[in-house]
Order: structure tokens, then C-alpha cells, then sequence
């Protein structure tokens, strides 16, 4: 039975990811941060869930030590753990200093961790297959943006990583990134912020959930792609 670790499957992209890899029949192991109804709707179907806050260096640790002393290969890690703060509510000079740590941790020094300790489970038995890593980053990263400083930043930082790991575990694992903009809206947002987001893409239109995991599912079966960013952002880079 194959084998994916995905980090953030509570809600949106990482939920649909870890539902999509069970209807596969793969062993979907799986962090969350907060207790929710979908968390208990992946236990029931199968899914092996941890209860993880990436910015507690233990829990990060113990996460690592139960994988490695249960696992013995890995077929596919894709980081999709985030989180998201606005620099503009920031007050104090101290706040700012929290948030801009806050996004490298979450975004760059987690994946950072799980990508060497795991490197040893994502090498494949078989010669002519490969393990695959999956940076799930934001069409921001390449862009910046006014009002999330350190978002960005820390997003860009996911990418970079994204280079030097496919250098450092070549030939025997692809390393790749997915930068998406508007996929999916939340359900509070209203009809005037909808069209307002969906006139910045060429498209004009957001991109769903489905077309990030059916470019996982490209990247996974290509031999031939890594250390490369793959944009979802509609054209919006043309705008």
C-alpha cells in the first residue's frame, strides 16, 4: 500500500488531498492543528492523524519520532501546513517580530525538518521509481504582497527550499512546488469580494481544489520534473 504524509489536512486543500489519496487506497498519514468535524470524518475512513502545532518544536519532534519508528517508506510528503497574518493589524515592534518568526516556521523551517528526516523513507526500493515531495506554496510568493509581508516572504522561502532540495536528493526524488492563487472562496465571503478576486486572473474564475490535486497527480506520475514551481493562478500573472 502506498504511502503519503500530508501536514494540514483539516480544512480546504489539505482535506480534499487526504480524501482523494483514501479513495485511492493509499495509507494517508496526516497532521492538524485543530480538532474538527472533518478530522473525525478522516478517522473513520483511515486515515493516521496527528495532532501537530509546527511551531511547538516537540510536537514537531514527537511527530517526526512516530512516523520514522512506524514507517518504512514513504511514498509522497506534500507540505500544505499554513497559516496567514495580515502586517497590517501588527501594533508592536515585538508582534512584528512574532509573526514574521511565526510564517518562517510554519512555511519554510517545518518543511525544512520533515524533508531531511523523512529523506531516508522517500527513497524508493526499486530503481526506477521515484519519492516525491510537494511544497504547497502561493501565487504571492513571486508577486509580494502590501499586506502580508511576511507571508510572502516566507512562501518565497518554501520555493527556494523547493531548489535545493531537488539538487541535494536527486536523482532518487523529485522535488517540486504548487503556487496557486484563488482556488476555492470561504464560505463568509460575499458576492462583491467574490467577483473582485475573480477579475484578476485571466481566467476570470477560481481555479477549485480539484486542480491542485490533479496536479499532484501529474507530478507524481512525471519522471522527468523537479525542483520546479508550478504556477495555478489562472493568468493572473498577465494582468
Amino acid at each position: 500500500m502506498p504511502t503519503v504524509v500530508i501536514t494540514g489536512v483539516g480544512q480546504r486543500l489539505g482535506l480534499c488531498l487526504a480524501e482523494h489519496f483514501l479513495a485511492k487506497q493509499y495509507r494517508v498519514i496526516g497532521t492538524y492543528r485543530t480538532e474538527r468535524a472533518s478530522i473525525e470524518q478522516l478517522r473513520v475512513k483511515g486515515a493516521q492523524l496527528h495532532q501537530v502545532d509546527f511551531y511547538d518544536q516537540q510536537q514537531t519532534q514527537q511527530f517526526i519520532a512516530a512516523v520514522t519508528s512506524n514507517v518504512d517508506t514513504i511514498d509522497c510528503l506534500i507540505h500544505n501546513a499554513s497559516d496567514w497574518h495580515d502586517d497590517n493589524d501588527v501594533l508592536a515592534f515585538a508582534d512584528y517580530h512574532q509573526i514574521f518568526s511565526k510564517m518562517m516556521t510554519i512555511h519554510a523551517e517545518a518543511p525544512y525538518q520533515l524533508n531531511l528526516a523523512f529523506h531516508p523513507l522517500l527513497i524508493p526500493k526499486d530503481d526506477d521509481q521515484f519519492g516525491d515531495i510537494i511544497h504547497i506554496s502561493d501565487y504571492v510568493a513571486s508577486k509580494g504582497s502590501k499586506k502580508h509581508i511576511a507571508y510572502a516572504a516566507s512562501k518565497a522561502a518554501l520555493e527556494n527550499l523547493t531548489l535545493s532540495f531537488a539538487q541535494r536528493f536527486s536523482p532518487h526524488i523529485k522535488v517540486n512546488t504548487i503556487a496557486p492563487a484563488l482556488l476555492a472562496f470561504n464560505e463568509d465571503d460575499d458576492d462583491s469580494y467574490k467577483t473582485k478576486a475573480r477579475n484578476k486572473s485571466l481566467m476570470q474564475t477560481e481555479g477549485s481544489f480539484q486542480e491542485a490535486i490533479n496536479t499532484v497527480e501529474w507530478l507524481l506520475a512525471s519522471r522527468y520534473i523537479t525542483g520546479r514551481t508550478i504556477h495555478l493562478d489562472g493568468g493572473r500573472h498577465l494582468k
